[in-house]
């Protein structure tokens, strides 16, 4: 893709954010005990695990793999007040604003070493100041613009609809309503306005070890924030994992009950959120995801490639990942008849292996 998207991880001070990022990063950005510690938004790119990659290299005997990533970006805690300016209101909102899906982190976990901003830790209250103040700047967004267009559309009745796509925003948002629970709005319109709310979102819930299989706890957690999907991450935990080799991290998260790291969910998740999905290539120089939004044609997604190959399009010969393990070879599969011929108009599926034509 030619400019990559983003997830930006919020919450409030002190619910493991940045302790989260340098788990889905691999990164070691300060995660301090105080509020503020992330001035600047910090970015990181996290890789898509993809187990299928590691099979299509032993197939062409490569070693070069280049997988799927997704870009993080770390904002500093919102406070309540942020929509006024509180703290750094202003700043962390306008970093808000420039990614495309938001991962709130929630805090879960019980810690007295660890300062809660309110000094005692809850979920709901907690969740309801975030989504507050993101709440409170969407409502001042269109408070700029909805008396001048409405004053506009008496004059212009082709403005009217937008007018009334606007003012139910206003009412909804009113009421305290988030615009991720209502995906009925006219998006193509809403999004002009750049709407923190409007942005697809998904929680975090950052547990106690010991409660990533408390299925109770769980289920409480998933009601506060229905309809929108949510996780269940020791951020301490996967923290620790990162340093670990395949075994022994393996032999931790069994002593938890888990198959595999939170962060592979979080990740393939925020992929999903995005609207995102991957196809592959393969041969001997390399075996590689390519990121693409759903619903792209083989003529979009040949040109993610190179736009030689978009421009100059003839056809997509596509072979389905699985029939390509079971065939043993992209030459038996063909004689098998498995590979299919496909033109630029072709909807791209998630386990598609492409080869482009094309002629410049």
């Amino acid at each position: 893709m030619s400019s990559q998207v983003s997830c930006g991880i919020v919450g409030l001070p002190n619910v493991g954010k940045s302790t989260l990022f340098n788990a889905v990063t691999n990164s070691n950005i300060l995660a301090a005990n105080y509020p503020f510690a992330t001035i600047e938004p910090n970015t990181g790119i996290a890789i898509v695990p993809d187990k299928r990659l590691s099979k299509l290299a032993e197939l062409y005997k490569t070693d070069n793999i280049v997988p799927a990533t997704v870009k993080f970006v770390d904002i500093a805690g919102l406070v309540s007040g942020a929509s006024k300016g509180e703290g750094l209101g202003n700043q962390f909102l306008s970093h808000i604003r420039s990614v495309n899906a938001i991962i709130e982190v929630v805090r879960a976990f019980s810690d007295p070493n660890v300062t809660h901003v309110d000094k005692i830790a809850d979920p709901k209250k907690d969740i309801d100041v975030v989504n507050t103040e993101l709440v409170l700047a969407d409502l001042q967004t269109i408070n700029n613009r909805l008396p001048k267009l409405q004053k506009e559309a008496k004059s212009d009745a082709k403005l009217k609809p937008l007018v009334s796509v606007y003012e139910q925003a206003y009412s909804l948002l009113d009421q305290g309503e988030p615009l991720w629970n209502h995906p009925d709005i006219d998006r193509v319109v809403i999004n002009e306005l750049q709407l923190l709310t409007s942005k697809p979102v998904m929680y975090v819930f950052n547990v106690d070890e010991d409660d990533l299989a408390n299925v109770n706890k769980r289920q409480d957690l998933m009601e506060l924030v229905k309809p929108s999907p949510a996780l269940f991450i020791c951020a301490k935990l996967e923290n620790e994992l990162k340093d670990l080799d395949i075994s022994d991290a393996t032999e931790l998260l069994n002593s938890y009950g888990q198959k595999e790291p939170g962060l592979w969910q979080l990740i393939h998740t925020a992929y999903n959120l995005l609207g995102l999905q991957s196809f592959l290539t393969a041969g001997e120089k390399e075996v590689r995801a390519w990121t693409v939004k759903k619903g792209s044609t083989a003529r979009a997604a040949a040109g993610t490639i190179h736009k030689d190959f978009e421009r100059g399009f003839i056809a997509a010969e596509i072979l389905e990942y699985h029939e390509l393990i079971n065939s043993g070879s992209f030459s038996a599969a063909k004689a098998a008849g498995k590979v299919r011929t496909e033109g630029k108009e072709y909807i791209m599926q998630p386990d598609d292996i492409a080869l482009f034509r094309f002629n410049v």
